[in-house]
C-alpha cells in the first residue's frame, strides 16, 4: 500500500468552468480513481484562486464585493464537478481561513530566514497572467505572448523574495530527481530558464487590497501566486493528512504547461526557504499541452462556448471522460474534434466493448441458459487469449502509474478488440452443436475478460464500468485501501452457475443522421469579430482557418514515401491499406480514404507526400481473408478534393523514400 496525492492547478475565478479546466480534473480524477484500485490511500485536491488585481478590477465592473464575486464563480466549479463524476477529496478556495493563516505562517518561516527584503518595483505587469514579466518576454506593442493583451506598467513598494539565492540549490536538485519535471521536453525548458539566471522576485503589492495582507505590514498584500501554491500544503495541514505529503507520500501536481515555471521554480525555492527538505518537495509537476477546438485555437468566446457538462449531459460523462483521456497525449497539446468524438464513441466504445458484451451475454443467454457457464478443458486458443490479456493488464497498469492514460486506454481496448477476434475464432455457436462444454468454454473465458475489463476501465469511465459489472452479475467496483483489486489474472473472476442480466446496449451506436445530428448539436456557434472595413458580424460554425506560428508548423514531419503495395480493405468502402517506404528499416503500414478516387494498383511505384510524425490512428479490424487483422495507419497522406475525386500530393525526380520536405 502506498499514499498518492494528486493536485489540479486551483482554478481562477475569472471564468467558468471550461473544457481545458475539465480535462485536467478528469485526468487527476482517472489517477486517483486508478491509485484507488491499487489499494493506495489516495487524496485529491482541486479548488479555486480567488485574490489579485484582476478579481479586484471584475467584481467591481459588476458592482460587486470581491469576495460575493468569487463566492458566485467558485460555486459554479463546485456544482460542475461532480455532474462529470469527479469527487475532490477537497475543494478547497484560497480565501477560506485555513489557507489564509497558513500562507501567513508560511511568509513568516521564509521571512525569519533572511529571504524577504522590502524595496521597490518597477516593470511590466500582465494583469492576466498575474505575472511580471520582462521585456524580452514580452510581444511587438509590449503585449503579453499569452493573452495578447498590453502590459501594463507599474512602480510600487514590494517585498522581493530572495530566488537568485536559489538558482544552485534549483539546478542541483533538478539533478537529482530528473523525473520532477515532466515531460522531458518541459524540464529542458525549466532548466534552461534557471540556467540563464535567476532574478529576485516581488512577491508583494501595495497597488490594490484584495489579497491576504503581509504578516506584520498589512499596507502590502501577498503576490498571488505566492499566496496559490501554498493552497497544496494548506489542504493537508489538518491532523494526519500529512501523511500524504512528500516523502510518506507521493505528490503528483498536474499543471498546464502556461504556469509551470510557477510549480517547478517558484514553488520549490518557497519550500527550501521555509526549511522544507528536499525529500519533501513534491515528487512530479507534469505539464500537460493546449487544447484547441476542432482545430481552432481555444480562445476565451470558444472555450466558454464549448460546455463539457452539456457534452456529458448529451453523451453521459464517461464518454466525454473517455475521450480526452484517450485522445490526448497527456503532456502534449491536442484538438479535441466533435466530430472525432463520436467517431471514437462509435468505434471505441460501441462497436468494439459494447459490441462484445453484447455478445457474449446474448450466446450466454442462447447456450448456456443465461448463467456463468462452467470453464472446461482450456485450448491453445484460450491460453494465446489469456497469456495476451495479462500482458496487456500489465502494461495498462504500467500506463497509469506512468501518468499516460491515452496508453492505458488504447492498451485496454486492445484487450477487448483481442478477445472479439476470439469470439470469431472460437466460433461457439458452431462448438454448440457438436461439443456444448466446449462452447462453455469459450463463453466462460470471455466473460473473464469482461470481468477483468470493467475493473480495468474504472478509472476513465466508473458509471459505465458498474453498468457493465450489472450485466456480468458483479458488485460495483469498491475499492479498499491495502487490497489490490486490479486484474492480473483470469480464470477465477466469475462463479460458475451465477446468473448474468443482459440489459441491452452498453453504448448506444449512432448512424451517420444520427452522427451529424449530435455533431450540429454539440458544436459551437461564436461570433466572428468585425472585420477591418466594418463588415457585419455573423455567427458561424467553428471550421474557420487561422494561422499558426512557424514553431507549430515545424513539429510536422513531412517525408516523401514509396508505395509498395496497396488493397481495398473488406467491407470498408472508403479503405485502402497500403505499404509505405519511408526510408526506414521496416515499412509502414498506413489506411487511407482513398478507394473511392483510386484502384490500388494505380498507386503502386508512386511517390507521395505524407505526415510522419502522426500518433496511430485505429481503424478496427478487418478479415483479409486469413482472419481479422487490425487496422492502424501510421501516418496520413496528403491529398486534396473530395472523396471521390481526390488528388494526390506527389512529388517529381528522384527524391529518395523518406526524404525530409523543408
Amino acid at each position: 500500500m502506498g499514499r498518492f496525492y494528486v493536485t489540479t492547478p486551483i482554478y481562477y475565478v475569472n471564468d467558468v468552468p471550461h473544457l481545458g479546466t475539465a480535462y485536467t480534473t478528469i485526468v487527476a480524477d482517472a489517477l486517483r480513481r486508478f491509485h484507488l484500485l491499487q489499494g493506495d490511500e489516495t487524496f485529491m485536491l482541486t479548488g479555486t484562486d480567488e485574490h489579485g488585481l484582476k478579481i479586484e478590477r471584475q467584481a467591481k465592473e459588476q458592482h460587486l464585493d470581491p469576495k460575493a464575486f468569487t463566492d458566485k464563480i467558485s460555486a459554479r466549479f463546485m456544482e460542475a464537478w461532480p455532474k462529470l463524476d469527479i469527487f475532490p477529496d477537497r475543494f478547497i478556495r484560497t480565501t477560506d481561513a485555513d489557507h489564509e493563516a497558513f500562507v501567513a505562517e508560511l511568509w513568516k518561516k521564509i521571512e525569519a530566514n533572511g529571504d524577504l527584503y522590502e524595496g521597490e518595483y518597477e516593470g511590466w505587469y500582465c494583469v492576466g497572467c498575474e505575472s511580471l514579466k520582462t521585456d524580452k518576454e514580452l510581444e511587438p506593442g509590449n503585449l503579453c505572448p499569452l493573452h495578447k493583451t498590453p502590459v501594463e506598467r507599474v512602480k510600487e513598494k514590494s517585498y522581493f523574495f530572495r530566488l537568485e539565492k536559489w538558482q544552485k540549490p534549483l539546478l542541483d536538485f533538478y539533478g537529482r530527481h530528473p523525473d520532477f519535471i515532466r515531460p522531458e521536453s518541459r524540464r529542458n525548458e525549466v532548466l534552461s530558464f534557471v540556467e540563464s539566471g535567476l532574478k529576485d522576485l516581488s512577491v508583494s503589492r501595495t497597488s490594490f487590497t484584495w489579497g491576504i495582507p503581509v504578516p506584520g505590514n498589512p499596507k502590502h498584500v501577498m503576490y498571488v501566486w505566492f499566496d496559490a501554491l501554498a493552497n497544496y500544503l494548506t489542504a493537508l495541514n489538518h491532523g494526519s493528512l500529512s501523511r500524504f505529503w512528500a516523502p510518506s507520500g507521493k505528490v503528483v501536481h498536474l499543471v498546464g504547461k502556461d504556469i509551470l515555471r510557477f510549480h517547478a521554480v517558484f514553488w520549490p525555492a518557497f519550500l527550501l526557504s521555509a526549511g522544507y527538505t528536499e525529500e519533501q518537495i513534491p515528487q512530479v509537476v507534469f505539464a500537460h499541452g493546449f487544447l484547441t477546438i476542432d482545430g481552432q485555437k481555444m480562445g476565451k468566446a470558444l472555450r466558454n462556448a464549448v460546455d463539457p457538462l452539456k457534452i456529458a449531459h448529451e453523451l453521459g460523462a464517461d464518454v466525454l471522460r473517455y475521450h480526452l483521456l484517450r485522445a490526448i497525449a497527456f503532456g502534449q497539446d491536442g484538438d479535441f474534434d466533435h466530430a472525432a468524438l463520436i467517431e471514437r464513441y462509435n468505434a471505441d466504445l460501441g462497436k468494439n466493448l459494447g459490441n462484445l458484451l453484447s455478445r457474449v451475454l446474448g450466446l450466454c443467454t442462447k447456450l448456456a441458459n443465461g448463467k456463468v457457464p462452467v470453464f472446461g478443458e482450456r485450448t491453445a486458443l484460450e491460453d494465446e487469449l489469456f497469456s495476451r490479456v495479462k500482458a496487456d493488464l500489465a502494461m495498462v497498469r504500467s500506463a497509469w502509474e506512468s501518468i499516460e492514460p491515452h496508453r492505458a486506454l488504447e492498451t485496454t481496448f486492445a484487450i477487448s478488440s483481442a478477445a472479439n477476434t476470439y469470439v470469431d475464432r472460437a466460433a461457439p455457436w458452431a462448438a454448440a452443436k457438436t461439443d456444448p462444454a466446449r462452447a462453455h468454454t469459450i463463453l466462460a473465458a470471455l466473460l473473464e475478460v469482461l470481468a477483468a475489463l470493467s475493473v480495468a476501465i474504472w478509472p476513465a469511465m466508473p458509471n459505465k464500468s458498474n453498468t457493465m459489472r450489472a450485466q456480468l452479475g458483479l458488485p460495483p467496483v469498491e475499492p479498499r485501501v491495502g487490497e489490490d483489486a486490479f486484474p492480473t489474472e483470469l480464470g477465477s473472476l466469475l462463479k460458475p452457475g451465477a446468473p448474468l442480466a443482459p440489459a441491452g446496449p452498453l453504448f448506444q451506436t449512432f448512424d451517420k443522421n444520427g452522427t451529424k445530428a449530435m455533431v450540429d448539436k454539440l458544436v459551437p456557434r461564436v461570433e466572428i469579430p468585425k472585420t477591418a472595413d466594418n463588415k457585419t458580424t455573423e455567427s458561424t460554425d467553428i471550421e474557420v482557418s487561422t494561422t499558426i506560428a512557424y514553431d507549430d508548423f515545424a513539429k510536422i514531419d513531412l517525408r516523401v514515401g514509396l508505395v509498395k503495395s496497396a488493397e481495398r480493405v473488406p467491407k470498408k468502402d472508403k479503405l485502402l491499406r497500403l505499404t509505405m517506404d519511408l526510408g526506414e528499416p521496416s515499412p509502414r503500414t498506413l489506411v487511407a480514404g482513398l478507394a473511392l478516387s483510386f484502384q490500388p494498383a494505380e498507386l503502386v511505384g508512386r511517390k507521395v507526400l505524407v505526415v510522419a510524425n502522426l500518433a496511430p490512428r485505429d481503424f478496427g479490424s478487418a478479415d483479409f481473408g486469413s482472419g481479422k487483422e487490425k487496422l492502424v495507419s501510421h501516418g496520413m497522406l496528403l491529398a486534396s478534393g473530395p472523396s471521390e475525386d481526390l488528388r494526390l500530393a506527389t512529388i517529381d525526380g528522384d527524391a529518395a523514400p523518406g526524404a525530409k520536405l523543408k
